[in-house]
């Protein structure tokens, strides 16, 4: 018989500002401070003001480095620049995960009016956070999908394994990462490795987790690891992130762009950014 997690936390995600853009974020919060292995959950969505320069919108050339910033493109399209080098368009359904390594300096630049992203960063284990760093862009049509029987649901995986369905990205860690797309009644038990931290985003509608609790748009659920998996149904059409990881379970200092294990490799990041060993990034 398969055991159901009980949910742990219902957690919202207010809007904040990170500059000039505004961006919801329940992780880290006062409730959820850190999810091991996951950093932070940013759901924004870009209208351009009137005469704005698409090249211009978004976020401009910056640094990271000690873990992957993963953006998944909901609406729209976004493009990635970097210090390595690379340059690509990922449209919605797609998704950009970098694992940003020693060091790298990236842009993302909306390429429509109209844009929905979720970006996650998710911790590098110590062992590899000066490792090069890597970049997949993975496109909509190479993303792997399970489709119910009824049509209902529609679950996208991007990393690990999830219904018996491998994702093409690679982790340093266990992770497995999914966007599913309910239709109104739509239902599924999603089995997850009892090990694994793990949460549910709802960007849209309406679910109903377990037996009893509901759930409403723009609130990050989070299961306790107490059972085999999670049973979902749809109230209303709803658009989910899904994410589960096993914990690496090492000291996190999270400061400005960089993820680190202590005070020192932050200032050593700080040091290293300034005098250009994170490469350069000049958009044209």
């Amino acid at each position: 018989m398969k055991t159901e997690r009980t949910i742990q936390q219902l957690i919202p995600a207010p809007l904040q500002s990170m500059g000039e853009l505004r961006v919801r974020q329940p992780l880290p919060s006062s409730q959820l401070p850190y999810h091991d292995p996951f950093v932070l959950l940013h759901h924004s969505h870009s209208f351009l003001r009137d005469g704005e320069n698409l090249n211009h919108a978004g976020v401009g050339p910056h640094p990271h480095r000690g873990f992957s910033p993963v953006t998944f493109v909901f609406k729209g399209g976004v493009r990635h620049r970097d210090s390595r080098g690379n340059d690509r368009s990922v449209y919605e359904g797609g998704t950009q995960w970098m694992n940003a390594g020693l060091g790298i300096m990236h842009s993302e630049r909306p390429l429509s009016d109209e844009l929905e992203i979720i970006q996650m960063w998710v911790n590098t284990p110590m062992a590899h956070k000066k490792d090069q760093p890597s970049y997949y862009p993975l496109l909509k049509e190479e993303t792997p999908s399970f489709v119910s029987e009824d049509g209902l649901v529609t679950v996208n995986v991007i990393s690990g394994e999830l219904l018996g369905i491998k994702g093409p990205i690679p982790t340093f860690t266990p992770i497995n990462s999914a966007s599913l797309y309910f239709k109104a009644g739509g239902k599924i038990y999603l089995p997850l490795p009892t090990s694994h931290n793990a949460f549910l985003y709802l960007l849209d509608g309406k679910l109903r987790v377990g037996e009893q609790t509901d759930v409403k748009p723009r609130y990050l659920v989070v299961p306790e690891n107490d059972g085999e998996g999670i049973t979902i149904e749809a109230l209303e059409d709803t658009r989910v992130l899904l994410m589960s990881g096993e914990p690496i379970g090492e000291k996190v200092i999270a400061q400005g762009p960089f993820v680190m294990n202590n005070e020192i490799e932050v200032m050593e990041a700080y040091r290293d950014f300034r005098i250009g060993k994170m490469g350069i990034l000049i958009e044209e």
